[in-house]
């Protein structure tokens, strides 16, 4: 059986039909049951953190430089490692809901494109399947700070034992954000079966036939932890998943885990300066500035509008990663420039799965390396290096003392330089 043939066909169809990320999520909205697709796109309340994470970037400008641009290259490191670019795939939950694939098709085009791949607590694949799927690829796993001594070393052996080298640790999920989409639709994982769901379901028969045809969707990353039925967006679900752990944690829980755990520690959910200073100080090894992609507190600062605050803060003490709102190549390149690490993406990714299992991952993240090889040649670097040592000149904020001057009155003209004789 020909495999190339099949998979270069999926290959070619997307490029036809998806020219940027915004395709893509249209493709996932028209391929998804909308209480389904739903739980991907929707935030906290009234959504205003994801609308201001989107917005914050038509804040910026590019201030392209004249110059040669020779041998452009996206190689960076991460962690003190390469990556084929600054880009990374973070932790979502529940993701075979939208493609049987599901994490395995994600942590394989990841791998293919040489980009870290973050699995999820509440992942719907077990963190050893997608080791043994995936060698080579670069692993880190996402969990919530625990009180629970105990219950913490057994998640920080299984992990360690699964050759995952990072752990994403959540400081913004106290609670659970209230998601009032899911509320509406009556969203449950695995889908609950009542009149909506079979209309849904028949309505998207390719997605139905799909999940109905694949084994059921667990949480098997809880060790048990987990009641049974489905699981529905409230907070006593959060209580339940986070059993025997759902006490008060603080700074003492973070310096505990840091002695525990020896490899790199990513504080993700970060947007305060002061936390990112006390983190680095603890020898946290990195900051994820996230704001759930608005899914948790509405109204929170949004990841762009917080990072030049945070990059000066820690003063490279720390990797800085951002996530929220990023849906083209030159968002990317607008948080580069403003001192970040590297960039995250979720509900990119997540939009590739739902329309194309692993070919759509692989597709948004040929989107983004295009979009972000495009930007930087036209903004007139030629490396990420050079991008993130001049990045503040190379951008301009709207709302800027300055931008606010020379949109007033011209200022003095830099002098020409002389021709040759």
């Amino acid at each position: 059986m020909n495999v190339e043939g099949p998979a270069r066909s999926a290959s070619q169809r997307l490029a036809r039909r998806c020219h940027s990320i915004e395709d893509v999520r249209k493709l996932a909205a028209a391929r998804l049951p909308l209480s389904i697709f739903d739980y991907i796109e929707g935030g906290g309340e009234d959504e205003a953190s994801v609308r201001r994470n989107r917005c914050s970037f038509d804040d910026w400008s590019f201030v392209p430089r004249w110059g040669a641009v020779e041998n452009l290259d996206l190689a960076s490191t991460l962690l003190g490692k390469p990556v084929a670019m600054p880009l990374m795939l973070s932790p979502t939950g529940g993701t075979r809901l939208f493609h049987p694939e599901g994490e395995l098709g994600a942590a394989r085009a990841a791998l293919a494109a040489n980009v870290p791949y973050g699995l999820a607590h509440l992942s719907t694949t077990p963190m050893e399947l997608v080791s043994a799927q995936t060698p080579g690829l670069r692993r880190w796993f996402n969990i919530e700070p625990m009180a629970d001594k105990g219950m913490l070393q057994a998640m920080l052996d299984r992990t360690a034992n699964a050759g995952y080298e990072a752990l994403l640790v959540n400081v913004d999920c106290r609670a659970i954000g209230h998601r009032e989409r899911d509320y509406r639709n009556g969203f449950t994982a695995p889908p609950s079966l009542k009149p909506r769901t079979v209309v849904e379901g028949a309505l998207h028969p390719v997605w139905a036939w799909r999940f109905l045809r694949n084994d059921a969707i667990a949480f098997p990353n809880l060790d048990g932890t987990i009641a049974e039925g489905p699981l529905a967006s409230t907070p006593d679900m959060w209580r339940t998943l986070l059993s025997g752990s759902y006490e008060p944690t603080d700074w003492d829980t973070l310096c505990d885990l840091r002695s525990r755990w020896s490899g790199p520690i990513v504080l993700k959910g970060c947007v305060s300066a002061d936390d990112a200073a006390i983190a680095a100080d603890i020898g946290i090894d990195a900051i994820q500035v996230s704001n759930h992609g608005g899914r948790q507190l509405d109204h929170m600062a949004s990841p762009l509008d917080v990072l030049p605050e945070i990059v000066e803060r820690v003063n490279g003490r720390v990797e800085v990663i951002v996530d929220g709102g990023i849906r083209r190549g030159s968002d990317a390149i607008k948080a580069l420039a403003l001192g970040a690490t590297a960039c995250a993406i979720g509900r990119p990714y997540l939009y590739g799965l739902a329309a194309a299992g692993q070919e759509g991952v692989a597709h948004v993240l040929r989107i983004f390396a295009e979009e972000m090889t495009r930007t930087m040649m036209l903004l007139g670097v030629s490396s990420i290096k050079e991008l993130q040592d001049s990045g503040p000149s190379l951008v301009r904020n709207r709302h800027s003392a300055f931008a606010r001057s020379t949109n007033a009155s011209p200022g003095p003209r830099t002098a020409t330089p002389k021709r040759k004789s």
